[in-house]
């Protein structure tokens, strides 16, 4: 069996002090990249913030062509008219949300550090065999992260702000949507999206503690299909090639978790057989 660093060589107030430097470099990782992000306001708002807000966004165009690949007439896709405007309510609106946006960026940017941080923080407590893979720990959780993030902003969002632009429960009312808001929603879709595609990560680490197990989840995959298949329905407007586009990724996931807590447990028996 490999070797397992001895925790016990630091006392209680020395975890305490190791947890605080951790906070503060992921603090200061997050600081740099915020101000990184704040010098590019044109671009991050005009290109990016706003971009989904725009017919012509690429994602509206790949699923009107993909509605009229599968036969539909794209009906909702392919003549969008975002019937909204965007407006700052307060008089630190748009300062605020300059700021928080530069943060968000500045938190996605600094992803890759922060795990790095998280890992040397925990390193100590795991065996030398085990701390061999925190690079490829870091890449494959940096990776994930980041289509994750992708996913949320290319698929998820488009499609909740194509389906709460266009809903409507009377004709006097006109929707000025506050800036605050719609920046809300593209921020925690996309934030929440790459923190969802840690499933598999987080399903290693459930293993390895003995707490999920290969059975334990597929006697509970068709709930997970069922609760994929309703967020599906509620984030995309009736239109069934939209909502298998955002259920194939989550569901690929699930599976993917599956085998990873099954090559968890493998690995664990044969450890145990061989010590």
């Amino acid at each position: 069996m490999a070797k397992k660093k001895n925790t016990n060589e630091m006392s209680f107030l020395d975890h305490l002090e190791d947890l605080r430097w951790l906070l503060v470099r992921c603090t200061m990782s997050i600081l740099i990249g915020a101000i990184i992000a704040f010098f590019f306001t044109d671009f991050i708002f005009d290109n990016i913030i706003f971009g989904p807000k725009d017919p012509n966004f690429i994602t509206y165009r790949w699923f009107c062509d993909a509605s009229k690949f599968f036969g539909s007439d794209g009906e909702g896709f392919c003549d969008l008219k975002m019937n909204f405007s965007v407006q700052s309510r307060v008089m630190s609106g748009q300062l605020n949300a300059h700021i928080w946006t530069a943060i968000t960026a500045g938190f996605i940017i600094a992803f890759p550090f922060i795990l790095w941080e998280l890992w040397k923080f925990i390193s100590p407590a795991l065996y030398d065999k085990e701390k061999r893979g925190a690079k490829l720990f870091i890449f494959i959780s940096s990776i994930l992260f980041f289509l994750g993030v992708m996913f949320g902003y290319f698929i998820i969002t488009p499609l909740s702000i194509n389906f709460l632009a266009g809903y409507e429960i009377s004709s006097q009312i006109h929707n000025d949507i506050d800036l605050d808001s719609y920046i809300s929603l593209i921020r925690s879709t996309s934030i929440s999206c790459g923190l969802v595609f840690e499933l598999p990560i987080i399903m290693f680490f459930l293993s390895k503690m003995g707490l999920v197990t290969p059975p334990f989840l597929r006697k509970y995959r068709r709930y997970a299909i069922v609760i994929i298949l309703i967020i599906a329905a509620i984030v995309t407007p009736p239109d069934v090639v939209s909502q298998i586009t955002v259920s194939i990724p989550l569901l690929i996931l699930y599976e993917a978790s599956i085998f990873i807590s099954g090559w968890v447990l493998k690995t664990k028996q044969k450890n145990e057989q061989l010590s």
